[in-house]
């Protein structure tokens, strides 16, 4: 039996087990303590200090704000798993007022970032491959967070329980297996997408897909020129490198993702990038 939320005098609790959440301040947490997967905690500092001028994160939020707007214009709610600093979750406020929006994450770290972007959302300590929701809500959104799941498919089957009938799902992940870089390790990524593959585990958790398209596609030539010269003059790593840009070629970058944009919402799939963005329904 799935736990799932009801609210009694204020509080959460599950009608068939009575089981509670631990309350971290506004947090509540469904996660054994030191919960940790595919992502390092004390990262979630630099994640929050890079993502409010970085080209990378400003695009991919503009283009996760209209894929929802185009594609399920009718919903009232959104759950965003792998919530990070609620970086996202601030882009689809400003965009798109009347959602209820809902954010859960692995770790405590990420989301008393969130927490202090976004104090009047409701914010939870979750793990995607168990997630407390049973058909709840319009749409629900992993960004950036498939990757660093061993269990994909298992994540992908808790996003299809959380959304109701006729919902939506929205997802995006880093593409082409041969883009593998020190990056990626020190993500901890399990892996980058094939667009094949992706379509075949959406498909596979019981969604429709309904769009399937790269993005990041001009910047892919500079991107594997980066991935050859890392294998052939390996250096140290800096983490930062590839989002701390400087101030005229972020604004440039910036503009080149949102030309992309304008072509996907032309209809246009782009058929290589970076990454991938996938729209599906639950039938």
């Amino acid at each position: 039996m799935r736990c799932r939320r009801t609210f009694a005098g204020g509080s959460w609790t599950c009608p068939h087990c009575g089981f509670a959440p631990r309350e971290h301040g506004p947090i509540r947490s469904f996660c054994a303590p030191g919960a940790r997967e595919g992502f390092d905690p004390d990262a979630f500092e630099r994640l929050a200090a890079l993502e409010q001028g970085s080209f990378w994160f400003r695009a991919r939020n503009r283009l996760i704000s209209w894929a929802t707007s185009r594609y399920f214009p009718a919903a009232r709610s959104f759950l965003e798993v792998g919530c990070g600093t609620g970086f996202v979750l601030a882009g689809l406020r400003r965009a798109i007022p009347r959602l209820r929006l809902v954010g859960g994450e692995l770790h405590l770290q990420g989301l008393e970032h969130a927490a202090a972007r976004l104090p009047e959302v409701e914010l939870l300590q979750v793990d995607a491959r168990r997630l407390p929701f049973a058909e709840e809500f319009d749409v629900v959104g992993a960004f950036d967070v498939l990757e660093h799941i061993a269990d994909d498919r298992g994540a992908l089957a808790e996003l299809h329980a959380a959304v109701r009938p006729g919902g939506g799902l929205l997802i995006t992940v880093p593409q082409h297996p041969w883009l593998w870089s020190a990056m990626d390790e020190y993500g901890e990524h399990q892996r980058r997408y094939r667009r094949a593959e992706l379509a075949a585990k959406v498909t596979a958790a019981g969604f429709e897909l309904r769009r399937l398209t790269s993005f990041v596609t001009a910047l892919l030539p500079a991107m594997a020129a980066m991935r050859l010269r890392e294998r052939l003059r390996p250096a140290p790593l800096d983490p930062t490198a590839e989002l701390a840009t400087p101030a005229l070629l972020n604004r440039a970058l910036e503009r080149v993702m949102d030309l992309e944009r304008a072509a996907i919402e032309r209809g246009h799939d782009l058929p290589v990038g970076g990454s991938l963005l996938a729209v599906a329904v639950r039938p």
